[in-house]
């Protein structure tokens, strides 16, 4: 394929992912998936590659309105992956080095939140339940066996009677489901990732 023709075709592409078309997301996932999956599994241990996948593409939707196209969308997404495996590796870092020098920390972190942080909790419990709410039953209900339950998309869709990949995919649109319809009754987190706020999933009952 010619440049002219792969930036034309990479931005119609941005266009109707940034508009929402949904068939254009889906397409978008499966185009570059498996190469940038292939990257992070020879940097990352195997329970977490999957995990580090859909915040690639988490990421990517949120920035994509700034790639200009100086590269191929794939390099776009490849700077952006490595990103996120340096990312991975310097919170483990931190929390090997904090936790190992201090360990007592871990609990006191764990049990003695402060009153602000406690009132922050609460708050975003409920911004989460009502977003929850307003979710379709399909999307609540893949995000709940995932990150309520804990169980491994392999569970999931066997659960849910689907292949491994449409349930992959199944979350990876209920994440920018729950993260648009987030933000958009927030508007304060704007800038922030699915990461900052899914920690309010494990308050659901």
């Amino acid at each position: 394929m010619s440049n002219s023709r792969l930036f034309n075709c990479q931005k119609k592409l941005v266009e109707q992912v940034l508009a929402g078309n949904p068939s254009a997301v889906s397409c978008f996932y499966r185009q570059f998936k498996p190469r940038i999956t292939n990257i992070i599994s020879q940097k990352i241990p195997p329970e977490a590659v999957d995990e580090i996948c859909q915040e690639v593409f988490l990421s990517a939707l949120v920035s994509l309105a700034t790639f200009a196209g100086r590269s191929s969308l794939y390099s776009w997404l490849v700077s952006i992956t490595r990103h996120e495996i340096a990312d991975y590796y310097r919170k483990k870092k931190i929390k090997e080095v904090v936790f190992s020098k201090l360990p007592f920390l871990k609990k006191i972190i764990d049990k003695a939140l402060s009153p602000e942080t406690s009132f922050e909790e609460k708050e975003l419990k409920q911004k989460v339940k009502q977003t929850f709410s307003s979710l379709s039953e399909g999307y609540a209900q893949v995000l709940r066996l995932k990150y309520i339950d804990g169980q491994s998309i392999g569970l999931i869709a066997k659960q849910l009677g689907i292949s491994y990949k449409s349930c992959e995919s199944r979350l990876f649109r209920a994440r920018i489901a729950f993260q648009k319809l987030f933000v958009q009754n927030n508007p304060s987190y704007q800038n922030r990732s699915f990461n900052n706020h899914k920690r309010g999933l494990s308050f659901l009952p």
